[in-house]
């Protein structure tokens, strides 16, 4: 099916004219289609079929080595002038860069096929979506588009022939690095990405729509595009509350939304329920409270360290009709394997750049199978503890907000807001350390507001003042009450003091009742904690000692936080609201009492 949407045909004509592909092909979301792409790529060697009666559905894809993750530094946003971008983005001038752009797209598809895909971020018709059109020369971008958003026939007939969509334009070229960008237009709701073939820079859905480009409608239409994910979480009762929480990498997200109730809390009937894991769109209800929605409808994971034990219901999504990228293959049965996958890595492997090993002594000599950003794509229906509101195009009502780091000595276990504009400051001031996994030093003190610095579509000031705009529009008795969680605090001995994972639910649970008014908390100089007794720690291995560590607060290391803070904020100038100054002011205050 085609369109009679005469934006869509024009901006068509003229990206085409640019390229010049060999042909146009349409993506109606008909399997029978998919399955002939599955087959194309198959013959070329762009994809490998996997074992089918192991991993029904499933198919195996390698990038350039030079082409394995995002890359923060191509990645520009271009708004009339450079302090609409702000100084946590990269910036050049729109006109500048279009022109830039337009020699490297110039016939970049001649002797290819365009694909187009028209796609729906969210449920198609939900009010929360929006409609994006990527044009593609990649048969792997239409394959993970249809497993990442709802695509085809359905979202042109819900586009209609006036609606408006975001344009985005992918070419292969020749994946050389030293001209690869992807560039966010957002005055234009425009997305351009050229020679990189790496999931992060290519499904355009993903981070440069629902999140760079879905922060600046936001922004203009009044609602929220957040790096968050989110769960529902039901009691005994079989009541469900929902929470949205947002962390830096290798902070725990995707388990802490997929997350298994410890045996205690599931004996009593306690469930956890995924949404989303990444992405949240947020808009306030008729009622006045907060609802959300997952714009995406499959999961790209990291596939390194999951496994059974450390996220068994990420490792059952991806049994069927996922793609693997840049994973190892055992060739004995033609499946994959990864690092943490288990303790066995096949003595027959192909490693992920491609050549035969014998995976035993490859990875004994410190070599890894599988990249460590090797991805799985997987669809969200396959997670066996996925939402029945998943599909809800109202989207669920969100109890509370929480923001997460890891931090060594700094942040307690768990703390709350005083109120929205406190929690704004609280999410604003986030921060994780580097781990040795990171690159560079580790202990260095890393701020990611909201873990939206390489994600925010404008000026990160001017999205702390739309964060405390949405506060304004809620009744404060309906507004998710924020709150701050570290399950990472180390002892003196650098061994970690609370068991995390499943057992993070005895957290929620006190979140949870907080936002009910059932327990009381003790205020202090950064917000109000716990009391110890109402973290539920049963058949749980902890000493009081350590929990009660876990629950306190050192002024003097919070005061050298709050120069790190005054610095991080000062690159805001005279743009960082003031309520933000005035919260750090208060904390400040706080901890010299």
């Amino acid at each position: 099916m085609k369109t009679n949407n005469k934006k869509v045909l024009a901006w068509l004509d003229e990206m085409a004219a640019m390229t010049r592909p060999a042909e146009i092909v349409w993506i109606d979301g008909s399997e029978a289609q998919l399955e002939a792409l599955r087959e194309e790529a198959c013959a070329t060697g762009e994809m490998i079929k996997l074992n089918q009666e192991k991993l029904p559905g499933c198919y195996y894809h390698r990038t350039a080595e030079n082409d394995v993750a995002r890359v923060e530094d191509r990645t520009f946003i271009c708004t009339p002038t450079k302090e609409e971008a702000g100084p946590v983005n990269n910036w050049m001038d729109p006109e500048e860069m279009y022109a830039k752009l337009k020699k490297l797209y110039d016939g970049s598809m001649e002797g290819r096929t365009m694909y187009v895909i028209p796609y729906s971020m969210g449920p198609v018709g939900s009010p929360f979506s929006k409609i994006g059109i990527e044009l593609t020369d990649s048969i792997y971008v239409v394959l993970n588009m249809a497993i990442m958003t709802r695509i085809g026939d359905a979202v042109i007939n819900a586009l209609g022939e006036d609606g408006d969509f975001v344009k985005c334009l992918h070419a292969k070229k020749d994946v050389n690095p030293e001209e690869r960008y992807i560039v966010q237009f957002p005055q234009d709701s425009t997305i351009w990405s050229i020679n990189s073939a790496y999931g992060g820079n290519v499904l355009l859905g993903k981070k440069c729509f629902a999140l760079r480009i879905a922060s600046y409608l936001g922004m203009k239409e009044g609602w929220m595009a957040e790096h968050m994910l989110i769960l529902g979480l039901e009691n005994p009762q079989g009541e469900v509350k929902y929470i949205c929480a947002a962390f830096p990498s290798a902070c725990g997200k995707t388990n802490l939304a997929m997350l298994i109730p410890p045996e205690y809390l599931k004996e009593k009937g306690y469930k956890v329920w995924t949404v989303g894991d990444d992405i949240s769109w947020l808009r306030i209800g008729d009622d006045g409270r907060l609802y959300a929605i997952n714009p995406e409808a499959g999961f790209f994971g990291v596939a390194p360290g999951t496994s059974e034990k450390t996220n068994f219901n990420a490792l059952e999504a991806t049994k069927k009709n996922t793609i693997f990228t840049n994973v190892a293959i055992n060739n004995d049965d033609n499946t994959v394997w990864w690092e943490g996958l288990d303790k066995n890595p096949p003595v027959n492997a192909t490693e992920w750049k491609g050549a035969q090993v014998n995976g035993v002594e490859y990875t004994a000599a410190g070599n890894k199978l599988a990249h460590p950003n090797s991805r799985f794509t997987a669809p969200a229906i396959n997670c066996p503890c996925i939402s029945k509101e998943f599909e809800n195009p109202q989207g669920v009502p969100i109890s509370a907000i929480v923001f997460g780091g890891r931090r060594a000595k700094t942040a307690p276990l768990v703390y709350q807001a005083r109120d929205w504009e406190h929690g704004v400051f609280v999410g604003a001031t986030m921060a994780s350390e580097t781990t040795a996994a990171a690159a560079g030093a580790v202990g260095v003190v890393r701020r990611d507001p909201m873990a939206m610095k390489p994600f925010v579509g404008y000026n990160m000031a001017d999205y702390f003042g739309h964060w405390l705009e949405m506060g304004k529009k809620m009744d404060a008795d309906k507004a998710p009450k924020i709150f701050h969680v570290n399950w990472f605090r180390q002892d003196d001995e650098g061994h970690f003091m609370w068991p995390g994972f499943g057992d993070n639910m005895r957290v929620l649970l006190w979140i949870l009742d907080r936002c009910a008014g059932k327990v009381d908390a003790n205020e202090s100089e950064i917000g109000y904690l716990p009391n110890m007794e109402d973290i539920d720690v049963t058949d749980l291995d902890i000493d009081a000692d350590v929990l009660k560590e876990l629950l306190t607060v050192d002024k003097d290391v919070w005061m050298e936080d709050v120069k790190d803070q005054k610095e991080y904020f000062a690159q805001f100038g005279d743009r960082l609201p003031a309520e933000i100054a005035k919260q750090l002011e208060i904390l400040e205050n706080n901890l010299s009492k």
